[in-house]
């Protein structure tokens, strides 16, 4: 019988190729995020002697090369260190290391410099959270909208209520006021993420406080890294406790009838993607913006709050051409996985003094963001047993209101095998978190 030949073999002795277990072969095939590591190394390189010789543009070019060198390589390094990337590790490290450089004078002045222009001049902040909040909403599957509210409803609004009363009453234990618990531990928490939630959060409060939202957020955004890594941790607690008792879950199925498949199976916006239509998106982000700024001195409140509120109104009446709601959608897809990282970047350097986080972080900090989170899961898991739902499931996607956003929900639902969960989850953190960040802007608005 004929021996064969394996295939890599006939490559090199008919195209003299190199083997492809060379060392050659797998330095090239390494990659950083979608970028080759070997250009990756080039770029880095261009963008690192630019900076040394002063000859990085303190613009948007060289804001965003900056910004998108560091997001990517930090971005990849948090999805796959073991434990780190269980816990929202890329938000962590594209956040903290930056603010770690900028406390001990890491970054140069010519880097710094074309950061602050793409941040501060050029607005990409708010231009991205523009993106982010008008195409994720757009973007939903108007059924699972209403019909998953519906179901999430009760469970929501007791896990909030149960959230903010347990938060009130550890805080105060530990010795913070009502009002520095509520809107810089609480809220944040159960906010919806950094994007669509503290963020837009970080802007009201500059309006209504007039202090500098660079000092907010800083403030803000431990809370929300504290309180997903709780969340997710409940959420494999909850698996296991699915395992022992079955009785308990549905493996994936919320509502004990089944009626709920077809809001699972409900799908949002799955169209090839039009560029032109993707310009259309940004067109439609801007003027939800704009429009926010326009009402706010009429209904008294930030125009970022106005713009999400304003979002989900359209995409509740239906009201949007579905068009138009398709690119946004994929122009929020684009952002959202591409620039995300980069964005954390810049909070990092711009947004979040180091030694701001080192003061607001103690023990009693801790607690008091463990217990936001824990009773919110616990609720959850006991509403469900009244409302027809798996106590598992139920608790689950009630604590995906804890999270830090879409990449909180991924990260919840990973951890407990029930990524069918998702539509519900969204519900859970967009609609829960908007609502949660426009009842915080009224509220200081009338404390203050």
């Amino acid at each position: 019988m004929k021996k064969e030949v394996p295939s890599s073999k006939l490559k090199l002795s008919e195209n003299k190729e190199i083997p492809p277990s060379s060392f050659f072969s797998k330095f090239t095939n390494i990659k950083v995020g979608v970028v080759p590591l070997p250009l990756y190394l080039v770029l880095a390189a261009v963008i690192f002697m630019a900076s040394m010789y002063g000859k990085l543009p303190a613009d948007m070019i060289g804001g965003f090369a900056v910004i998108i060198i560091m997001g990517i390589l930090l971005g990849d390094i948090g999805l796959k260190v073991p434990i780190l990337k269980e816990i929202g590790g890329p938000a962590i490290l594209a956040i903290m290391v930056p603010s770690t450089m900028v406390f001990f004078n890491l970054i140069n002045p010519s880097a710094l410099k074309a950061i602050t222009a793409v941040m501060k001049t050029s607005n990409f902040l708010y231009f991205y959270i523009s993106i982010l909040v008008v195409g994720s909403i757009l973007g939903m599957n108007r059924k699972v909208l209403v019909q998953g509210f519906m179901r999430m409803f009760v469970p929501l609004i007791v896990g909030t209520a149960a959230a903010i009363s347990a938060g009130l009453l550890v805080g105060t234990l530990f010795g913070y006021t009502i009002q520095r618990t509520f809107f810089y531990i609480i809220i944040p928490i159960i906010g919806g993420g950094i994007g669509e939630g503290i963020l837009p959060l970080s802007i009201a409060y500059s309006a209504i406080l007039q202090i500098p939202q660079e000092a907010l957020i800083g403030q803000l955004i431990p809370a929300a890294v504290i309180g997903n890594i709780v969340a997710i941790i409940c959420a494999g607690l909850l698996k296991r406790l699915g395992e022992k008792k079955p009785e308990l879950t549905g493996n994936g199925v919320l509502v004990k009838t089944g009626d709920d498949s077809e809001v699972l199976t409900a799908k949002g916006i799955d169209k090839p993607v039009d560029f032109p239509l993707m310009g259309a998106g940004i067109l439609i982000a801007c003027a939800f913006f704009v429009f926010g700024n326009l009402a706010s001195p009429f209904i008294g409140i930030p125009g970022a709050i106005i713009m999400i509120f304003t979002a989900a109104i359209v995409k509740y009446l239906n009201i949007m051409p579905a068009k138009m709601e398709q690119g946004s959608f994929h122009l929020y897809k684009f952002v959202s996985s591409s620039l995300t990282w980069p964005l954390m970047v810049g909070l990092g350097v711009l947004y979040t003094p180091l030694k701001d986080v080192i003061a607001t972080v103690t023990p009693g900090y801790l607690v008091v963001c463990a217990s936001v989170v824990i009773a919110m899961i616990s609720s959850g898991f006991f509403i469900g047993r009244f409302m027809n739902m798996y106590p598992v499931e139920s608790a689950i996607v009630t604590g995906c209101h804890s999270g830090l956003g879409g990449t909180g929900d991924v990260a919840i639902l990973s951890a407990s095998n029930r990524m069918e969960l998702m539509p519900f989850a969204q519900i859970s953190t967009r609609i829960g978190g908007a609502s949660m960040i426009v009842l915080a802007t009224i509220l200081m608005k009338l404390w203050h």
